[in-house]
């Protein structure tokens, strides 16, 4: 037989074991409506209340962040608020993991006030106990798992909380939230490789504040919609602004019906701006000139769900004022429950650090405890 009988006869036989994945219909799309019903005045008011507890508290914490009362990094979600605050409202029961801008997060998520700034301020009052801080905000009762200081590390990490809930057949999402900056990351691209494989339910929420630190976006990305990304491994997608919490509730909303329902993941951009500075410690002279100001005035989530509550709910000035007092009282409460809350004890430093091990050393109660007392007392001796 000569080589081209031969190339005939190949090419005649069997189909290409890729042709079946080549030919598939592609991503299923979003739906065109969530599940959640039309929002009443009662629960806008509610969504309103909580995106001016954000507001305030992160404003309290900057004050308390120039008097050194909160050390580190500390990093503000003014300017973002309706992004959690939005997907709350259609995620009740489901598992939230951010980054390191996550007191917002947090406090959408249903962690108190008091819990959150006590954490800013490292006491024991705090979420975590005061070990984490301001960038490692921790709820278990709530499904908060973490706020991350690794930009991206976490994605995985959520990727892993969605495939545990497939697993056990939870019917719970995992919600993933992270910037644009992290949606260059290795590890971010390698999570959702895996999530789309193994078609688990989660939503990766890219929150593109369009400044990944100090960089804009134009300059570390030729992609503008961060969305995009998803293309690449067939995972269903959505772009679109968040300033408007009533639309990030319906829109996150939509996304999480998919992933629930079993058909995979999503990966959300949610365009936002954020008023403050990447960290207390930055500046943001790398703005043009204008933008900040043009930005609250066109797009601030605090302005925009106002207006719908006088114009479309007849919300009054008596109302909202007796809104905004209810939240000064809490917040300033939280800062009096912070500042009286003790620091942890030194003794406690491993405590939460290492799982129990089996060892040469013993096993639980058996095992050697390390506390600072102990080491100094072995050092000395």
């Amino acid at each position: 037989m000569d080589g081209s009988s031969n190339g005939a006869t190949q090419g005649q036989g069997a189909a290409s074991p890729h042709a079946a994945v080549h030919t598939q219909g592609g991503v299923p799309p979003l739906p065109t409506q969530s599940s959640l019903p039309p929002i009443t005045r009662d629960e806008l008011l509610r969504l309103y209340r909580q995106m001016v507890l954000i507001r305030r508290l992160e404003e309290l914490a900057a004050k308390a962040y120039t008097q050194r009362k909160i050390l580190g990094f500390c990093h503000l979600y003014i300017g973002q608020e309706s992004v959690a605050v939005g997907a709350a409202a259609s995620t009740a029961g489901d598992y939230w993991m951010a980054a390191y801008r996550e007191h917002g997060h947090a406090l959408a998520k249903g962690t108190s006030a008091r819990a959150v700034m006590a954490e800013l301020y490292g006491r024991q009052g705090g979420s975590s106990r005061g070990l984490g801080g301001s960038m490692h905000i921790f709820d278990r009762e709530h499904d908060f798992l973490g706020g991350y200081g690794i930009v991206g590390a976490h994605v995985p990490l959520a990727a892993g909380v969605a495939f545990a809930a497939k697993y056990r057949g939870e019917g719970r999402v995992a919600l993933c939230y992270f910037g644009d900056g992290a949606a260059h990351q290795g590890a971010f691209f390698e999570a959702l490789c895996l999530a789309q494989l193994y078609k688990v339910p989660a939503v990766f929420i890219c929150e593109n504040n369009f400044y990944a630190m100090g960089t804009p976006l134009h300059r570390q990305s030729a992609l503008a919609d961060m969305s995009l990304r998803a293309e690449g491994i067939g995972m269903a997608r959505d772009s679109f602004e968040g300033f408007d919490v009533e639309l990030v509730r319906e829109r996150v909303g939509r996304a999480v019906d998919f992933a629930r329902s079993g058909q995979g993941p999503v990966m959300l951009e949610i365009v936002t701006y954020r008023h403050r500075g990447h960290s207390m410690s930055d500046p943001a002279k790398y703005r043009p000139a204008g933008e900040l100001e043009q930005r609250k005035q066109e797009s601030d989530p605090l302005k925009i769900t106002e207006r719908r509550l006088r114009e479309d709910f007849g919300v009054t000035d008596a109302d909202l004022d007796a809104l905004t007092a209810s939240v000064e009282a809490e917040c300033e409460d939280a800062v009096a429950f912070a500042e009286q809350s003790p620091v942890p004890d030194p003794a406690d430093l491993y405590r939460y650090t290492y799982a129990p091990q089996v060892t040469g050393m013993g096993v639980g109660a058996e095992a050697p405890t390390f506390t600072i007392p102990a080491l100094r007392d072995q050092k000395e001796g």
